[in-house]
């Protein structure tokens, strides 16, 4: 039967397919045209997006990602290649080229200290702040945990990814383009660098380095037992900030003969940028302890020189200030967050 011809008034049914010859739309490259042997162009397909879009998400995604995932695995290649990827067109290359790594001089990297690399790199890092610089300081920190569950057993073996810092800015809203921080720095508690606890931090950068620990804007629940033993048991807080190892770290400036009221007024010093300017709610203004019931974190700092991390006695170093500061951590823990049947801080003591 012959093939009925459709008569100029009768409307074409299948609306999405038009002529070449009268198209208006200007001609696409022909890197993105169909083969010519199929006569109309096909709407694009939805479900996943092309190869390309995913490549351009993931790389988007890639500046938020961890320091320690910036090895990334190498990408599976998709089983079920995308349609609308033209399988003849010539083949795209990128070409990355490897930049040399920085020479070790002939000492070689080790987990119980840090290269002189590593120092070198944050002293560069500002001046050349991408990812290609970043090198990892994990396994300094794995070696640094057990040397402070030496000094503090309560302190577990976490993941480092539960005691380190993330290296990288968060640059989405900010007008500082630099993508990576200018140290490395590391927590160590209970919990890792988060939760209630007290706890012992490392901030390793040229010239600013420093090793302390405490606690740091507790909430407010845990500030509020702080300065409740402030107030009750003040003979408590003058005994364990006059620890001799812990005034010899963090406060050698004071003798051993200064009255026990030295320690607490340096302690409030260090504290009181971010203390209250009033009395808090609930004490007068005229309390014996006013200065530290002002104070809304208890933390102390040691400044150090970098070159202690990368000696061959790093760990014996970094251990030692531990252990000065390991008397303050437990004490504060011992108000915040008493371990059961300790009796917390309520118990009666001699004040005076």
């Amino acid at each position: 039967m012959p093939a009925r011809k459709r008569g100029a008034s009768e409307p074409y049914e299948g609306g999405r397919r038009r002529s070449r010859r009268i198209s208006s739309t200007p001609k696409k490259s022909s890197y993105f045209e169909d083969p010519e042997d199929e006569p109309s162009e096909r709407p694009r397909k939805r479900g996943r997006p092309s190869r390309r879009s995913r490549i351009a998400k993931e790389e988007a995604d890639d500046e938020f990602d961890d320091y320690n995932d910036e090895v990334e695995e190498p990408a599976q290649e998709n089983e079920d290649e995308d349609d609308e990827v033209d399988e003849d067109a010539p083949m795209k290359k990128t070409i990355i080229p490897l930049e040399k790594m920085r020479d070790t001089g002939g000492i070689e990297y080790e987990d119980e200290k840090l290269h002189k690399n590593t120092v070198l790199f944050l002293r560069d890092l500002k001046a050349n702040n991408k990812r290609s610089w970043l090198k990892y300081w994990q396994s300094f920190v794995e070696a640094t945990t057990l040397s402070i569950i030496d000094v503090d057993e309560t302190i577990p073996e976490l993941p480092v990814k539960d005691v380190i810092f993330r290296i990288y800015r968060d640059i989405r809203f900010s007008k500082d383009p630099t993508p990576y921080k200018p140290h490395f720095s590391a927590a160590w508690s209970r919990t890792g660098r988060k939760g209630p606890y007290a706890c012992y931090y490392i901030h390793c950068e040229p010239k600013k380095s420093f090793i302390g620990g405490g606690l740091w804007m507790p909430e407010k629940d845990h500030l509020a037992r702080l300065r409740d033993s402030i107030d009750r048991h003040p003979r408590r807080w003058r005994r364990a900030l006059n620890n001799a190892d812990f005034k010899r770290v963090f406060f050698p400036q004071i003798k051993a003969s200064a009255p026990e009221d030295k320690v607490l007024d340096a302690l409030a010093e260090k504290n009181k940028e971010y203390s209250l300017k009033k009395r808090p709610q609930g004490y007068e203004t005229d309390h014996r302890d006013i200065k530290l019931l002002r104070l809304k974190s208890f933390t102390v700092g040691k400044a150090i020189n970098e070159s202690i991390f990368c000696a061959d006695d790093a760990q014996d170093q970094v251990k030692e200030i531990i252990r000065g500061l390991e008397p303050f951590v437990s004490f504060l823990n011992s108000i915040v967050m008493p371990d059961p049947g300790m009796g917390g801080d309520d118990s009666e003591d001699e004040e005076t």
